[in-house]
C-alpha cells in the first residue's frame, strides 16, 4: 500500500471501474479531473488538483470509443506535462489499435506504431500494457505485461492439472500455449488456420492429441469468437471431454455473445482489461478474472523503483 507522498492517479472515461479497483488496491482515491466533450465532438480535460512534482499514472484502455480514449489519454498527458508532473506513465491494460502492427500489404500503415508516438509526444515517460497482440511492438513500451500467471494461477485452482491440455487456436499463439503448457506440465496441441479474409476462418486442422483431456483454449484476444467457438467445435470432435476458452481480452463484437453462447464451450474466462458486465449479463459462459490487482502492484513497484519482472510469473496477493 502507499502512503499518497508524490503520487497521483487518474482514469479516463474508457474503464472507470478498473481505475476503481486499482486505486483500491494500493490504497490512494482517484484524483480529481474533469473531462467533457464539446458540442462538436472535442475532448476537454481539466486536472483539478496539483500534480507538480508527482508521480503520475494515467488509466485507460481501448475500447467502446476507441478514439476518444485515445485522444483523452493524450490530452490528460500534456496537461499534467505542462502543469509540472515530475513523471507520467500511461496505464493501458489494452494498447488500442495494437493489431494493426505490420505493414502486411502495400501502402499499409503501421498503425500501432502510429499510436505509441502519439503518447510519446504527449509527454509520457512510460507506458504499462498487458499481453500485446504481437511480440515485435514490445519494443515500443517500458512494461509489457502478461496475463499468464493469472491463467495458470486460474487452472491450478480450477481443474485437475493431469486431465488438462492447453491448445492455441492458431499457430501465432503457440509461444504463448507452450509456454503455460510447460509451466504447467501437460502437453499442448495447436490448430492450424487459413483465412479467405479477416475475421473469416476456412479451415482449422488439428495438430495433438485432446482425446479423453479438457482442453483449455488461450488468446490473447476474443473479437468475433468465430475462429474461438470453431476451434471448440473441432475439440469436441476430436474427443475433449470439455472445451474452455482463456483470453486476455474479451473484445467481444458483433454477434459474439451469440456465438460463444451457441458453442460448445463450457466458459470463456476474460480479464478485465475491459468492462464486461454488460457482457456478463447477456451470456453466462462469461466468467471474469481481476487484473487490477496485478497493475496496481505494478504501479506501487514502479513507484518505489522496484522490480516488476517478479510478476512475469506470479499473481501478487
Amino acid at each position: 500500500m502507499l502512503n499518497g507522498s508524490g503520487i497521483k492517479i487518474f482514469s479516463g472515461t474508457s474503464h472507470p471501474e478498473l481505475a476503481e479497483i486499482i486505486a483500491r488496491r494500493i490504497g490512494l482515491p482517484l484524483s480529481k479531473a474533469e473531462i467533457t466533450k464539446s458540442g462538436i465532438g472535442e475532448s476537454n480535460v481539466t486536472i483539478t488538483e496539483s500534480v507538480r512534482e508527482h508521480d503520475v499514472y494515467i488509466i485507460t484502455t481501448g475500447c467502446g470509443a476507441v478514439n476518444t480514449a485515445l485522444m483523452e489519454l493524450c490530452i490528460m498527458i500534456h496537461a499534467c506535462k505542462i502543469a509540472s508532473a515530475k513523471r507520467i506513465t500511461a496505464v493501458i491494460p489494452l494498447f488500442p489499435y495494437a493489431r494493426q502492427d505490420k505493414k502486411d500489404k502495400s501502402r499499409a500503415p503501421i498503425t500501432a506504431k502510429l499510436v505509441a508516438n502519439m503518447i510519446q509526444k504527449s509527454g509520457c515517460d512510460h507506458v504499462i500494457t498487458m499481453d500485446l497482440h504481437a511480440s515485435q511492438i514490445q519494443g515500443f513500451f517500458d512494461v509489457p505485461l502478461f496475463a499468464e500467471p493469472s491463467a495458470i494461477l486460474y487452472i491450478r485452482t480450477h481443474f485437475n492439472v493431469d486431465d488438462v491440455v492447453i491448445v492455441s487456436p492458431d499457430a501465432g499463439g503457440a509461444k504463448r500455449a507452450t509456454s503455460i503448457a510447460d509451466r504447467l506440465g501437460v502437453e499442448f496441441a495447436l490448430f492450424h488456420k487459413e483465412r479467405k479474409k479477416a475475421n473469416e476462418v476456412s479451415r482449422m486442422v488439428l495438430v495433438g492429441n485432446v482425446k479423453d483431456k479438457i482442453a483449455i483454449l488461450v488468446d490473447d484476444m476474443a473479437d468475433t469468437c468465430g475462429t474461438l467457438c470453431l476451434a471448440a467445435r473441432h475439440l469436441t470432435e476430436a474427443g475433449a471431454v470439455k472445451v474452455y476458452g482463456f483470453v486476455t481480452h474479451g473484445i467481444l463484437s458483433g454477434n459474439a455473445l451469440e456465438t460463444v453462447e451457441a458453442s460448445s464451450l463450457e466458459k470463456l474466462i476474460v480479464t478485465n482489461t475491459l468492462p464486461q458486465q454488460a457482457n456478463q449479463a447477456k451470456c453466462k459462459k462469461i466468467e471474469v478474472i481481476d487484473i487490477g490487482k496485478v497493475l496496481g502492484e505494478v504501479i506501487r513497484r514502479s513507484h518505489y523503483g522496484e522490480s516488476v519482472s517478479k510478476l512475469f510469473h506470479e499473481v501478487p496477493y
